[in-house]
């Protein structure tokens, strides 16, 4: 997969290409091709038309970014899948669909299978690649009939308490050995900024394309007496595009200060110094920001351009930056150690290295991914919920809590609320609405100061899916 870059220099293809226009910028324009597109090229180096004629198409273009990612990457998977067969994509049948799901999810030989959720997201990529190249060039969908594989969730799912997440991060993220103290073969660089980004997500429950996309002027001003902060996503930068309020704690938020004024703004200097900003395709100025909700930016053809932080997707956001006395500087939280904004696919080689650092260590099995941390979350608040819930409706008979519960909800709805569930049911989620943030502030003023650790190590030691600190244990 690749991306196309209108400023790349084609070097001695240069005057191929002024045969056809002045530069690559024009022929590319010209031809029904956006800057940033991307396209498939095949083994012999050569592209097939009619696949990125697909990919460049209205069809795919308005779906989200991520989604455009995850589906070309998806029919990637299955094109080299065909040519292990030495079979044609538009001849595939629906025998070749069967032996793919089979490879894919089950084959003892694939040493890189995938969960049924996941064969999910490719067998959805295909049907639609299939529909639009049937409509297009009369293609037979091999995936017309094949159903996705019923996904089991329960099985799947782990949770780390407190504890547990206390110690893999200073383990795989800090660096520290099996005894709590620094570990002096410890060679890493950015601890202190992926311990920050950890924490934030085992405190907010943001998926970490979410958590990725925040930037600086979305940040609330800090306040020592408050215990959470609570903060916006954008309908831009949230799955599914259902923005909602998330709440950070105190110390979450503390940690992310300083991150800003610590290695952030060293990496920041890094950069000017080398003028790496200046190098930035496509980047944006921004010229003014309003609070937390809006952004004046420089326009694309000069004047200016007042748009809502909730519109401004995650890509976007990676290319924005700021005049400051220093310099350029990216409005982005999360950044690189080379000063440039960070790629959120990248925090899933920070778990993958901290998962396979514990496993040296002799932890084999205690891992963490950034979805387990959004699982731990639900499974916290609803800790905590079901005793502040039971310390209020302990007066109250059998009818009068059941009364309770059709008004107010009952905990899961407190948990969809933290997490930024959409609701499933509508009469609940209008009528249901003023109550929710109304809850969540009840309940975050007897959460502070409660040992939720502890009590959350003795409720869930014996449970098969929780981990909990090994060390602790042992």
């Amino acid at each position: 997969m690749h991306r196309f870059d209108s400023g790349q220099s084609l070097g001695e293809l240069s005057d191929l290409v002024a045969r056809f226009a002045p530069d690559v910028g024009s022929w590319a324009r010209g031809l029904g091709v956006r800057d940033g597109q991307r396209f498939l090229i095949g083994p012999e180096g050569r592209p097939d038309l009619r696949v990125n004629a697909c990919l460049g198409s209205p069809k795919w273009r308005n779906m989200r970014e991520s989604t455009i990612r995850d589906y070309i990457y998806s029919l990637g998977v299955w094109l080299n899948f065909l040519l292990s067969q030495q079979a044609n994509w538009w001849d595939a049948t629906e025998d070749d669909a069967e032996e793919f799901l089979f490879w894919r999810v089950s084959d003892p030989q694939n040493q890189e299978r995938v969960q049924e959720n996941s064969f999910s997201r490719d067998l959805a990529a295909l049907k639609k690649f299939y529909k639009w190249t049937g409509q297009r060039y009369g293609v037979l969908n091999p995936f017309a009939d094949i159903a996705a594989p019923r996904v089991s969730r329960k099985e799947n799912v782990k949770w780390l308490d407190p504890g547990g997440y206390t110690r893999w991060r200073d383990l795989g993220i800090r660096g520290m050995d099996l005894s709590g103290r620094p570990d002096n073969r410890w060679r890493g660089r950015n601890e202190q900024r992926d311990a920050t980004f950890c924490d934030g997500l085992y405190g907010n429950g943001l998926r970490v394309s979410e958590w990725a996309s925040v930037v600086l002027p979305e940040l609330p001003p800090f306040d020592r007496r408050r215990g959470y902060f609570t903060c916006q996503l954008a309908d831009a930068c949230a799955k599914g595009g259902y923005g909602h309020a998330y709440w950070t704690p105190r110390s979450a938020m503390k940690s992310v200060l300083s991150y800003v004024d610590g290695p952030r703004a060293a990496a920041v200097r890094r950069a000017q110094s080398a003028g790496r900003y200046e190098l930035v395709q496509g980047r944006r100025l921004v010229l003014a920001t309003h609070g937390t909700e809006a952004v004046t930016l420089e326009g694309i053809r000069g004047g200016s351009q007042r748009m809502p932080w909730n519109d401004i997707g995650p890509r976007t956001r990676m290319r924005l930056f700021r005049q400051t006395p220093q310099g350029l500087e990216p409005v982005g939280l999360w950044l690189n150690e080379d000063g440039l904004p960070r790629d959120p696919r990248g925090w899933e080689h920070t778990f993958d290295v901290a998962n396979e650092r514990i496993a040296m260590l002799g932890l084999v099995g205690f891992t963490c991914t950034a979805h387990m941390l959004r699982h731990s979350v639900a499974l916290k608040w609803y800790a905590i919920g079901k005793l502040v819930r039971a310390a209020r409706l302990q007066h109250l008979t059998d009818e009068e809590r059941r009364d309770f519960r059709e008004q107010f909800g009952d905990t899961w709805h407190l948990v969809q609320t933290m997490l930024g569930h959409a609701s499933v049911e509508t009469t609940k989620g209008v009528y249901l609405e003023p109550f929710r943030s109304l809850e969540v502030e009840i309940l975050l003023a007897h959460a502070e100061g409660f040992p939720i650790g502890v009590f959350m190590a003795d409720v869930f030691a014996s449970h098969p899916r929780v981990r909990t600190d090994p060390l602790a244990v042992r």
